[in-house]
């Protein structure tokens, strides 16, 4: 009897590792994101960025860290425009952030997300970093600012039903952002040519959020038809990772789903790049296109204590905010 608990609680274990929290676009992606958006940039800034390009790849997935040290930080990530309305969640959202706190309250609009006005926040942060020529925030910004604008490219981050909760797809959300760039984004194309001033960012934002959540009936839809007619005993499979075992959405069941979605995934991650590029750009030309060159070689023992302070919530904490299961 005693080895048959065994047995059972280590089946359970292994089952509930592979549905442990995993974070918008997983790591790998986050990090491969930031770190393809620095090609984008022109002379004046590619130098510079590609001197720090370690830091801005490394600390790409500081924010998901911070959501275990920081109460407010979950809304930042993700919008669930559709709790507004359901036929016309745009028409009824005011842009502006004054406008939107007047009509549904502030209480609100932070539970339900606040990711486009966040994009805000942090170009202006940004700039103003640049002007004061202040390094550690250049980078700690940069970083955080590639960040948030990846999630804003998610379709189940504009979303109520943000993990399939809501249709029986429970694990969805990991599936897409974080298992399928990992299987397959080696086969990707990421020439995304160079990066461009933004006129409008404010209209830009919304704009992402918009082709985001357009997408999301797709991603629903696509895989619910996938898990009716694939064998059920082929839908999972558990892999190895280092010494974790974790139980994952099969490759073969990915591979169909991946084609299925006709390279949706791909046009994402290429838009959050040359997105991210778009807006370091717009940050810099908006301080008055600073000399980058004088600045330090690397980002200061303070800074890295203070980012040591997140990684250590992370690694011993609890997520502050919705969890996003495999």
């Amino acid at each position: 009897m005693k080895k048959v608990l065994i047995v059972l609680t280590v089946a359970a274990a292994l089952f509930f590792i592979g549905y442990s929290t995993t974070y918008s676009w997983g790591f790998y992606a986050h990090k491969r994101i930031n770190r393809l958006s620095v090609f984008t940039l022109p002379p004046d800034m590619i130098v510079f960025y590609k001197k720090h390009i370690e830091f801005i790849t490394e600390h790409a997935v500081d924010p998901d860290k911070r959501r275990y040290a920081v109460d407010g930080e979950a809304p930042r990530h993700f919008i669930d425009i559709d709790h507004y309305s359901e036929e016309d969640p745009f028409g009824v959202m005011p842009r502006k952030w004054e406008d939107a706190i007047a009509k549904y309250t502030e209480d609100t609009i932070q539970e339900y997300g606040i990711v486009p006005w966040h994009l805000e926040v942090m170009l202006g942060r940004l700039t103003r970093a640049f002007k004061d020529q202040d390094l550690d925030r250049i980078l700690k910004y940069s970083a955080d600012f590639g960040h948030y604008i990846g999630d804003s490219h998610v379709p189940l981050h504009t979303t109520e039903n943000y993990n399939g909760q809501m249709t029986n797809q429970k694990g969805i959300h990991g599936f897409w952002e974080s298992r399928l760039p990992e299987l397959f984004s080696e086969d990707y194309d990421f020439w995304v040519g160079k990066a461009k001033y933004i006129d409008d960012p404010r209209d830009y934002f919304w704009t992402t959020i918009e082709q985001s959540h357009a997408a999301l009936d797709s991603v629903l839809d696509f895989e619910r038809e996938l898990n009716e007619k694939f064998p059920k005993d082929q839908k999972y499979n558990y892999e190895t990772r280092g010494t974790t075992t974790m139980k994952q959405y099969s490759r073969e069941y990915s591979a169909e789903f991946h084609v299925m979605m006709d390279g949706m995934v791909e046009r994402r991650m290429k838009r959050a790049i040359i997105t991210i590029g778009c807006m370091w750009y717009t940050a810099w030309v908006n301080a008055g296109q600073p000399d980058l060159e004088h600045l330090g070689e690397k980002a200061s023992d303070e800074l890295l204590k203070e980012l040591k302070k997140d990684d250590d919530a992370y690694r011993n904490g609890k997520i502050k905010g919705r969890e996003h299961g495999h």
